[in-house]
């Protein structure tokens, strides 16, 4: 615990602001850039593969797809299809991957044309300050094409898409902006279905339970909101029983639903609350777990005096994935809300996006032996893996040899201090 170097499974050449990981190929895709300022810096979504040799991990860059003018400043996976926040709108685009072979009858179908490319591999020398490292023949190639785009934010000045969701069936696809609107597309049809002012200011960030019944959204004015399509269900207060907090002393951050492991039918919703003004002592974070059915808090604790800028629940839910504006990453029980990992400033700057590595037959063999492994991005261009060993266990019978041995000494110990005492 506490300050500690994490190798970097990755450096770009842009400031990184999310990443995603495709659970049916293992593929990992960040996404950033410099936006439309005229400062040379690039704005693209790389694809990189991750490879666990012996028990180090390292990633290879397989394809970088480039956006233009627009950074890619969040994203969500839909299948094999990225929604993108760039700018005021989400853009939609289909990935793939093919084998060189077919790249010979193909080639030059990709609007990026970069698929050709050589692919460079995390090393060293690329952790040391550069995105070119060792270079190797490619094995397989990934397209990318644009498949539609919606105006996702409509603020006079400077619009910004602020998140972006699918839903679990992918039926939908959801965003929210700095104007604090929720609007909702029909998916793959993207004809809209929900477009309502969810908040008074900017929307920072939304999800939806896994049946499609409620959508929660967090904004900067000091509300988490649950609603039914575009009704109120009732807005969530977290610190009722804490007289010590007022009302406009903290905001919330993030929101995420999670399973319950071994629970199937129940679920979980987990808030993060952040202060609303900077004190010369530092307040706490809080984080919050609700039922995500009847949403009613269950518990709430401290997580650090570091303000956290993202949160991310493991698919399992068993974990929940925090980062900070300071650039240090966190690793939480969901059931207790107890840290279980830390790593301070790991990053030089802002944490701005996590992915817990999925419960798929792709990730799998990546994961080594640990109990879980989440990936951290920041605007120092950096990706890293923050993984935590499998924790040893005494198997059951032992427990119970070694009870019954230590019942037989102190009944072997009695009989010798009192004779005749059985």
């Amino acid at each position: 615990m506490g300050k500690r170097k994490v190798p970097d499974l990755y450096r770009a050449p842009f400031p990184l602001y999310t990443v995603k990981i495709d659970p049916k190929t293992g593929l990992i895709l960040t996404a950033g850039g410099g936006g439309a300022s005229k400062t040379g810096i690039k704005n693209g979504v790389h694809f990189l593969s991750l490879e666990l040799v012996g028990s180090q991990h390292s990633a290879t860059l397989l394809h970088s797809h480039d956006t233009g003018a627009c950074a890619t400043m969040n994203m969500a996976l839909g299948g094999d299809v990225i929604a993108a926040g760039q700018d005021g709108n989400c853009s939609l685009m289909r990935f793939r991957q093919r084998t060189p072979k077919e790249g010979q009858s193909t080639s030059g179908k990709d609007g990026a044309g970069q698929q050709g490319g050589p692919r460079r591999r995390g090393g060293k020398g690329q952790n040391g300050g550069g995105d070119v490292a060792q270079m190797k023949d490619e094995s397989l190639q990934i397209l990318v094409e644009n498949v539609g785009t919606v105006q996702s934010d409509l603020s006079l000045q400077d619009p910004v898409q602020k998140c972006v969701r699918f839903s679990s069936d992918l039926k939908l696809l959801l965003t929210g902006g700095a104007d604090g609107y929720l609007r909702a597309w029909e998916y793959p049809s993207l004809k809209e279905k929900l477009n309502f002012k969810a908040h008074t200011d900017e929307m920072e960030d939304l999800d939806i339970s896994p049946d499609n019944k409620h959508i929660v959204t967090v904004g900067r004015d000091f509300t988490c909101s649950v609603w039914s399509g575009d009704q109120l269900a009732l807005g969530l207060c977290w610190h009722e029983n804490m007289p010590h907090i007022t009302e406009k002393m903290y905001r919330y951050q993030s929101c995420r639903f999670g399973k319950v492991e071994d629970h199937k039918d129940a679920l979980r919703l987990y808030t993060v609350q952040i202060p609303y003004k900077r004190e010369r002592k530092p307040l706490p974070c809080y984080l919050t777990k609700w039922d995500g059915k009847s949403f009613l808090p269950l518990l709430t604790k401290t997580c650090g005096n570091e303000v956290i800028s993202c949160l991310s629940v493991s698919d399992s839910g068993t974990f929940l994935g925090l980062g900070t504006i300071t650039g240090s990453v966190a690793i939480y029980i969901a059931f207790s809300l107890q840290k279980l990992y830390y790593v301070q400033e790991s990053h030089g700057i802002v944490v701005t996006d996590l992915a817990f590595l999925p419960d798929a037959p792709k990730c799998k063999p990546v994961k080594g032996n640990n109990e879980v492994a989440v990936l951290s991005v920041a605007v120092d261009s950096r990706c890293q893996l923050h993984a935590v060993p499998n924790r040893r266990s005494v198997p059951v019978w032992l427990v119970l040899f070694l009870c019954g041995l230590l019942l037989v000494g102190v009944v072997l110990l009695l009989q010798h201090l009192f004779p005749g005492f059985i």
